[in-house]
C-alpha cells in the first residue's frame, strides 16, 4: 500500500525561525527531531511571499500568475447570506460572497483522492469558500477567514461556523490527531491529511499566548533577531510596535507560538505512533511563506513594505520531509528549491500518473527523498511574485524587478548574503541585471497565463477581494489604503538607481 502523508504548514515562519535551522533561542524539539529523522532543506522557498498565493502555489504547482490567487484573501471566503448571525460582525465586513477561486485548477489532493486517498484537512484554508469541503477533502475542519486571535477563533465543522474560547493551535491538533485515529482504524486505503496551523502568525501579546509557552521566553534577548532603524517603505498594516518593550511583545509572542505549535506537532507524531502507522506515513513540515521580525528593519512578510518586497527572510521557509523506515535520515540539502516543486515531487515519488499541464514550472526532487543523487543537469532558478513585484535568484544573485516603475534590486548574495547592497543600476552589474531581467521575463512569458498576469494589477498587498481577469483595470479587485499609494509615488519619485543604496533611501 502506498505511504500515507502527513503535510504540516506553519503561518509566516521563516526559514531562519527553527532550531534546527540554526536559531539557537527557538525551542522547537519536534521540529529539530523531525529534521535529523529526516532530509532538511536549507534553501527552500515560497512561490509568493504572503498566504493564499502562497499556500495556491503549493497545491496547484503553478504561479499566482497562473491560479489567480495574487493577494490575501480579504474577502470571498464565506457566503454571507448563509451566516445571518454574522451579518453585523466586524470581522466580516470585507465578506459578501463565497469565491471558489481555484475552481478550474486540480490540485494535488484531489489527484490523491482520485487515487485511492481518503483526504482531511485540520487547520487554515484561506483559498476561498472557507465553508464547504473543496478540492478532495473528505474532512474539514478549519478557520472562516485566513486569521484569527488564538483564543476564541471562528471554526467551521460540519458546515457551520461558531466562535470556540479555546487555543487555536490545540484546537486544529486534536482535530488532526482525532483524523488519524478513524484512519488508522480502517487500513483498507492509504491518508492524506494537511495540518494547516495559524501559528506563529499575529496576534502577538500574552493574551495570545498559553502562559508556559509565553514564558519559555521571559528572559529570552532575542539576539538571533536584527535590531535595526524601521525600513523607509514599511507598510500601513505592519504588526510593529514602538520601542523595546514592544520589540519585545511581538517577538516573545512569535517564539511562544512557534513553540506551542512544535508542541502539538509532537502530539500528531505520537498518535501516528500509537496507532501503529507512523512506519508507513510521510510527515512532511514548511511555511506558507516567510517572516521579518525587525530584519532589514521590517515587521511583516512581503507586504511588510509598500511596495513589496523579496527579501530572503519573507521568501525563505523551512522544508523538512521525514519517515525513518522509508526515507534515509540525517540529511541537510543544500540545493534551490520551491513549493512549486511540491507537486510534482509527491506525484514522482509515489508513483502517481498525472497531466502536467505547461503553466507548471516545477520539478521533482523525488530522488533525495529516495537516498539517490540530485539530478542537477541544469542551473537551479527561483522564481518569485508578489503582484507586480517579480525575483529570480540563482545560488550567488538576486535581481528583483517591479514594474512598471521600479525601483529595482540587486543583490551578489555571495558577497552580500545579508543583502544590505543593492546593485541594481550600477555599471559593474549592468550586463548581470540586464541578462537577469531578460530571463526573468521570459520565464513569466511561459508560465504565466495573459488572462490574469498579476503584473498588470494595482496589487496593495493589503488584500484580495475578488477573482481577476483579462477585462480587469484592478478597481475593485484589490483592497487598497491611500497611504500605501502616497508610498509607492513617494518611493518612486526619491529612487535613483546608484549602486549601495537601498531602495527607497
Amino acid at each position: 500500500m502506498k505511504p500515507n502523508i502527513v503535510f504540516i504548514i506553519s503561518d509566516d515562519q521563516g526559514a531562519w525561525a527553527l532550531g534546527c535551522g540554526g536559531n539557537s533561542e527557538l525551542k522547537t524539539p519536534t521540529l529539530d527531531s523531525l529534521a535529523a529523522n529526516g532530509v532538511r532543506f536549507d534553501n527552500f522557498f515560497c512561490a509568493s511571499p504572503v498566504c493564499s498565493p502562497a499556500r495556491a502555489s503549493i497545491f496547484t504547482g503553478t504561479m499566482p500568475s497562473a491560479h489567480g490567487i495574487q493577494d490575501w484573501l480579504r474577502g470571498g471566503n464565506v457566503e454571507m447570506s448563509e451566516h445571518s448571525e454574522l451579518k453585523n460582525n466586524p470581522l466580516y465586513a470585507c465578506e459578501k460572497h463565497a469565491i471558489d477561486y481555484l475552481g478550474d485548477k486540480k490540485t494535488f489532493v484531489d489527484i490523491l483522492s482520485e487515487n485511492g486517498y481518503r483526504c482531511a484537512l485540520s487547520g487554515k484554508w484561506h483559498m476561498g469558500d472557507s465553508v464547504r469541503p473543496q478540492h478532495g477533502f473528505s474532512k474539514w475542519y478549519t478557520i472562516a477567514r485566513g486569521g484569527c486571535d488564538y483564543f476564541n477563533p471562528d471554526i467551521v465543522e460540519n458546515g457551520e461556523i461558531s466562535f470556540k474560547n479555546e487555543y487555536i493551535t490545540d484546537l486544529i491538533t486534536e482535530n488532526a490527531v482525532k483524523n488519524i485515529r478513524e484512519f488508522a482504524a480502517d487500513s483498507s486505503a492509504p491518508f492524506y491529511l494537511s495540518v494547516h496551523y495559524t501559528a506563529p502568525h499575529s496576534p502577538w501579546n500574552e493574551a495570545n499566548s498559553k502562559k508556559e509557552y509565553w514564558d519559555l521566553y521571559s528572559d529570552c534577548p532575542f539576539n538571533s533577531v536584527p535590531n535595526v532603524p524601521l525600513h523607509p517603505w514599511l507598510s500601513a498594516g505592519s504588526p510593529y510596535k514602538e520601542g523595546a518593550d514592544g520589540r519585545r511583545e511581538n517577538l516573545q509572542g512569535y517564539y511562544a507560538a512557534i513553540s506551542a505549535m512544535d508542541s502539538g506537532i509532537a502530539e500528531i507524531l505520537s498518535q501516528l505512533k500509537v496507532s501503529g502507522v507512523a512506519d508507513n506515513t510521510i510527515v512532511i513540515f514548511t511555511s506558507d511563506n516567510g517572516m521579518n521580525m525587525g530584519h532589514h528593519g521590517i515587521w511583516g512578510k512581503g507586504n511588510g513594505t509598500f511596495p513589496q518586497n523579496m527579501y530572503d527572510s519573507s521568501v525563505k521557509i523551512p522544508f523538512i520531509v521525514s519517515c525513518p523506515a522509508l526515507i534515509s535520515a540525517g540529511a541537510v540539502n543544500e540545493n534551490l528549491h520551491s513549493h512549486y516543486d511540491i507537486f510534482p515531487t509527491l506525484m514522482d515519488y509515489l508513483g502517481i500518473a498525472y497531466n502536467k499541464t505547461d503553466d507548471m514550472p516545477g520539478k521533482s526532487f523525488a530522488e533525495i527523498l529516495r537516498g539517490e543523487a540530485e539530478n542537477e543537469n541544469n542551473e537551479v532558478v527561483i522564481f518569485d511574485e508578489y503582484g507586480p513585484v517579480r525575483m529570480i535568484r540563482t545560488r550567488d544573485l538576486k535581481y528583483v524587478c517591479r514594474l512598471p516603475y521600479g525601483p529595482d534590486e540587486l543583490y551578489d548574495l555571495a558577497n552580500d548574503p545579508d543583502e544590505n547592497i543593492n546593485l541594481a543600476g550600477s555599471e559593474e552589474f549592468a550586463d548581470v541585471q540586464k541578462a537577469m531581467r531578460s530571463r526573468l521575463f521570459g520565464w513569466f512569458a511561459k508560465y504565466a497565463s495573459p488572462d490574469i498576469d498579476a503584473s498588470r494589477e494595482f496589487n496593495t498587498g493589503y488584500g484580495q477581494l475578488q477573482k481577476v481577469g483579462i477585462y480587469s483595470d484592478g478597481g475593485g479587485n484589490f483592497a487598497e489604503e491611500e497611504a500605501y499609494r502616497e508610498a509607492y509615488l513617494n518611493a518612486i519619485n526619491k529612487f535613483t538607481p546608484s549602486a549601495g543604496k537601498q531602495p527607497g533611501t
